[in-house]
C-alpha cells in the first residue's frame, strides 16, 4: 500500500471509528483506534475572549416530497475545542492551516505523562527534566515524533472553571487562567535536540495559563511545528508504540482550526 493509500484509509477510519478495533480489510486490520477529539457542542471550552460554538438548524424534518432531510450550519472560532495551532498563529512567516505538510500531522507518537506532578499544580510547567525522565524510562525520543503531553487536565473537561481556572468571560478573565503548559526551554529542547514533528497537550494552550508572552508558542511556530490543543483521552494511550493521525479543517490562510485527531494502536490481543 502506498503512503497516500494508507493516509486515505486512516482518515476514513478516523471519521467512522471511536475507540474500536478494526476488523475489515482497509489496511488497519487488527489495529485499535482511539479518538483523541472532543465533540463540538454547547459545552465546548473556548478561550475567554472567543465566541463559543454555535450549531443552528437550517431544516430538519419531512419535506414536501415525503422524505426526511436535515441540514445545519455552524459558527466557531479557529481556536476552541480540539484544534490546530498553525505556525502562523505566532509567526508572521509561519505556515497557515492549509500549508502545514501532511507529513507533520501523521506519524509515530509518544505520550509524556506528567499528570502525577501536575495534579495539584495548576501552573505546572513541563520541563526538560520531565522529558529527560521520560527518556530514562522509555528510551530516547527519536527524531520525527509527535509528542503528546498528558497533564491530567482532560479529566476536568468540560467544567470550564476547573479546566481553565476561571469561568469568567472577556479580556479581564485571561489573568485568571490557570492550567499546565510546556516550558519554553523544554519546547526549545524538543525542537533543537529531538526535531519533533508536532506537539499536543490536554489543556487549552501549549503555554501555561499564566503566560503573558506565549514564548512556547513562539518557539514552536518559529520552527514550523504545529500544535494540537485540548487533546482528549490521553489516559488511554501508552508511552510509545502507536501512530497519530491529526487532520485539521483545511482553512485557506487560517491560523488554526477544528481538528480530528486519532491514535492507531497495534492490537496486542490482550
Amino acid at each position: 500500500m502506498s503512503w497516500k493509500s494508507a493516509l486515505f484509509a486512516l482518515a476514513a477510519a478516523a471519521l467512522a471509528a471511536c475507540d474500536a478495533a478494526v476488523t475489515d480489510d482497509n489496511g488497519l486490520a487488527g489495529s485499535v483506534l482511539i479518538d483523541l477529539t472532543y465533540a463540538y457542542d454547547r459545552d465546548t471550552v473556548y478561550w475567554p475572549t472567543s465566541d463559543r460554538f454555535a450549531h443552528e438548524t437550517v431544516f430538519a424534518g419531512v419535506t414536501e416530497g415525503g422524505y426526511y432531510y436535515s441540514a445545519y450550519k455552524f459558527r466557531t472560532a479557529e481556536h476552541g475545542g480540539t484544534h490546530l495551532d498553525a505556525p502562523i498563529h505566532f509567526n508572521q512567516a509561519g505556515q497557515t492551516a492549509d500549508q502545514v505538510p501532511l507529513e507533520r500531522l501523521v506519524g509515530p507518537a509518544v505520550v509524556v505523562d506528567v499528570s502525577a506532578r501536575a495534579k495539584d499544580a495548576p501552573d505546572y510547567l513541563v520541563s526538560v527534566a520531565d522529558l529527560e525522565a521520560w527518556e530514562r524510562e522509555n528510551g530516547r525520543l527519536e527524531d520525527g515524533r509527535i509528542v503528546l503531553i498528558r497533564t491530567g487536565w482532560g479529566a476536568r473537561w468540560p467544567d470550564v472553571e476547573a479546566y481553565l481556572g476561571t469561568a469568567e468571560r472577556g479580556p479581564g478573565a485571561v489573568a485568571g487562567l490557570h492550567f499546565p503548559g510546556l516550558a519554553p526551554d523544554a519546547a526549545r529542547w524538543l525542537v533543537d535536540e529531538r526535531s519533533i514533528k508536532a506537539v499536543g497537550i490536554d489543556t487549552a494552550s501549549i503555554d501555561y495559563g499564566q503566560s503573558t508572552l506565549y514564548e512556547t508558542h513562539q518557539i514552536l511556530a518559529a520552527a514550523q511545528v504545529p500544535v494540537f490543543e485540548n487533546v482528549a483521552n490521553l489516559d488511554g494511550l501508552p508511552a510509545r508504540g502507536f501512530q497519530v493521525v491529526a487532520l485539521p479543517m483545511k482553512i485557506a490562510g487560517g491560523s488554526g482550526g477544528p481538528l480530528r485527531i486519532i491514535a492507531v494502536l497495534p492490537n496486542t490481543g490482550l
